[in-house]
């Protein structure tokens, strides 16, 4: 098997730069480092593309070695032909692999066998053949045997037939021919069977869809509802093409049409179709999964790369009821200081006084840019106060609404614990609220990315396929931002193309025992940090104020002498000329010699160019941040009609969620995104985006919100 070629077609790339991405992975280079650092080579693949491929590597590689045990196998039958060899070697699929090895795979003792053993296998082979000789009942009659366990000529029919129906099951033909056409013609049908508290499957209770046409989330959702036994799901199809397709073969010119027949209806209600259709639903269950990881992992991306507030006191305000709310001041360097507990939300007028006055002072006397609400339990009624506050003192503090999910995980971690190791749960909550609007990315990789709720279905799928396509996301944002070596967490570290959580760890202790990094070459003196780790890490992490002033930039030490070059004959001084001046200079400089001289290519001179036009660029300072400002606070002050902000909080492949400020997010269906067809919300909205919407339906007791977007268009 030509696994790249395979590769090319399914990507649509071509050949060379599969090869050459297969070739880099196989030398133990990371998907950040090729796609940022090897432009050239793999001619332009981004990490989107490049983790597909390795996907694609892994998937074919273990198709490549279950096709060598098959073989191997079928082999030492003594059955393998040149044509079966062949077969084998072209599927495209381990399921198709397995349809045509299920002859020959070792079986458990099956009625065929037993039947095989008490002597039949001659009886069902005269039953194919068709013909009817005069001698048939004497025939028929040689095979009782009590010995064996043959005690009447109804059960020497009853073997052969059951020798025949597993020959008919074992047929790689026929299942793919079954598999085809349930697929065409077939529909999935469910019945509720119970009800949940929120009668969530209702809507399923008795629904019906074509295989061919039903959407992913749809899928997700019956199976649930079936994992939950509130549903009952079956698939449905005319059974009467699938019959006649096997009878074309064994009844032809066949004088025991009847007995064939039973043993054609007894295979596939016995052996083939309930095979074939959890094959089915697992099929669907797959792509479904997959079509839920490309959004979760969209809105995980969006999510992380949100801008951070940099260089702002932020109070961290987590709300609670009976047990208060917990807040606490972080400053620019995300510092905590004034931690503590108020209950601004309390039923005693004298504690909710006494919480206002403690707020009014903190942000009398401290100067506090934003408070980071969390959005959880007491969240809307933390933000009446806290706006009152504000606007009662004229303070220029502004609020800011920060979605909770996973807080509580990280509060309750062992990392939590180690950071704060005095503090509460709660109290660790808070500062975890600050420092998400500070840097979300630097705070959110602390959290398992499972954990931060902008996905659909997740519980659902398999866990190490989840983790590791949403920790691919992490890593990817992690390294195209880049980390200050010097002032980072060793959460962000463990992201870092090349380092692994030894040497995270060993990068620590090094800190610990000599101080800052002064250069990136020092990096050679951690424990254990050798050259190839040295050339996935270096160009992603950032040292400032160092000696070096290029190891500020994502120029990678191996480029130094070509940045070095370019900016002694531009005459520009990295850090200190101004951007137009560096775009000037640069301008005059010939490109291609350069490129010839250096035999770099134009994906590497490209980069060097804007990373001097723009040293330490954070790529996510050019995106805008938009805050909600609704008056609207409670589902109860909603109007069928209203015309709000919202902030896009998930989005799903059926429609997305959005938080109009109301404590419960409302929904978006796809139907109502565009007055055009939408196919992929993901190419519209990011989670976070702040939409115009109407509101169209509202279900009090169920608390669901119904909004569109292309009615305030």
């Amino acid at each position: 098997m030509d696994i790249s070629k395979r590769i090319a077609e399914k990507l649509n790339l071509k050949l060379d730069q599969v090869n050459a991405a297969v070739g880099l992975i196989d030398e133990g280079s990371t998907i950040p480092f090729i796609a940022r650092y090897r432009k050239e080579v793999t001619n332009n693949l981004d990490d989107s593309q490049l983790r597909d491929l390795n996907d694609s590597l892994l998937y074919l590689r273990n198709l490549q070695e279950r096709m060598t045990t098959v073989i191997a196998s079928i082999e030492e039958q003594k059955k393998l032909t040149p044509e079966l060899k062949d077969a084998i070697e072209n599927v495209k699929a381990l399921s198709e692999l397995e349809d045509i090895y299920r002859p020959y795979k070792p079986k458990r003792k099956t009625r065929a066998i037993i039947a095989k053993e008490k002597g039949l296998g001659p009886l069902a082979e005269y039953f194919k053949k068709g013909h009817k000789d005069p001698n048939y009942g004497a025939f028929l009659a040689s095979f009782i045997n009590a010995e064996k366990g043959v005690n009447t000529i109804e059960e020497a029919l009853a073997g052969a037939m059951d020798i025949i129906a597993e020959e008919i099951s074992d047929e790689p033909i026929y299942r793919k021919f079954i598999k085809g056409h349930i697929y065409r013609e077939g529909s999935i049908v469910s019945v509720e069977v119970a009800k949940d508290e929120k009668d969530t499957y209702g809507k399923y209770a008795n629904y019906s869809e074509k295989i061919a046409s039903i959407p992913p989330h749809r899928i997700l959702a019956i199976n649930r509802g079936e994992s939950v036994k509130c549903l009952k799901v079956s698939l449905q199809y005319e059974g009467e093409a699938i019959e006649e397709r096997i009878q074309k073969d064994y009844l032809k010119n066949n004088d025991f049409a009847s007995e064939l027949t039973a043993a054609i209806k007894d295979a596939l209600k016995r052996l083939i179709l309930p095979s074939v259709e959890n094959e089915i639903r697992n099929d669907l269950f797959e792509k479904a999964e997959d079509a839920s990881l490309i959004v979760f992992k969209k809105n995980l991306q969006a999510l992380l790369l949100y801008p951070p507030l940099k260089n702002k006191t932020v109070l961290g305000f987590d709300p609670g009821f009976r047990t208060g709310c917990k807040f606490a001041i972080v400053n620019k360097n995300g510092i905590p200081s004034d931690v503590g507990v108020c209950y601004l939300t309390a039923a005693s007028a004298f504690e909710i006084e006494k919480a206002r006055k403690q707020i009014t002072d903190l942000l009398k006397n401290n100067h506090i840019d934003y408070i980071a609400l969390g959005n959880g339990t007491a969240s809307r009624e933390s933000e009446v106060e806290l706006s009152k506050i504000i606007k009662d003192h004229h303070f220029e503090t502004k609020l800011f609404i920060v979605n909770e999910s996973g807080a509580s995980v990280y509060s309750a971690s062992k990392l939590g614990e180690e950071e704060f190791p005095d503090l509460t749960v709660e109290k660790r909550s808070a500062i975890s609220l600050a420092r998400r609007i500070q840097d979300p990315l630097s705070e959110l990789v602390k959290i398992d990315p499972q954990a931060i709720g902008v996905g659909q279905y997740q519980h659902d799928m398999n866990q190490t396929k989840l983790s590791n396509s949403l920790n691919g996301v992490v890593e990817d944002c992690v390294n195209t931002v880049g980390v200050n070596l010097n002032n980072c967490s060793i959460s962000l570290l463990n992201y870092v193309s090349g380092i692994s959580k030894a040497l995270a760890g060993n990068i620590y202790e090094y800190i610990k025992e000599n101080g800052e990094f002064k250069t990136r070459k020092e990096l050679k003196k951690v424990k254990k940090l050798g050259e190839k780790a040295f050339e996935q890490c270096a160009g992603f992490l950032r040292i400032y104020g160092g000696k070096e002033p290029l190891d500020s930039t994502s120029i990678h030490p191996e480029s130094y002498d070509v940045a070095k070059y370019i900016l002694s004959n531009a005459k520009i001084n990295l850090l200190e000329d101004p951007q137009n001046k560096k775009e000037e200079a640069l301008s005059k400089i010939n490109k291609y010699e350069v490129m010839t001289q250096f035999g770099i290519g134009e994906a590497t001179y490209t980069l060097i160019v804007e990373e001097i036009k723009r040293p330490g660029r954070d790529i996510r300072d050019d995106i805008e941040i938009v805050q909600l400002n609704n008056e609207v606070k409670d589902i109860k002050d909603l109007k069928e009609g209203m015309v709000l902000n919202g902030t896009v909080r998930n989005i799903m492949d059926f429609g997305m969620f959005v938080d109009i400020n109301v404590h419960q997010d409302g929904l978006v269906h796809i139907s109502e995104i565009s007055n055009t067809y939408v196919k992929d919300i993901s190419s519209l909205y990011s989670v976070n985006d702040i939409v115009k919407v109407k509101v169209i339906s509202l279900d009090l007791a169920k608390k669901r919100i119904g909004l569109s977007i292309k009615q305030t268009l």
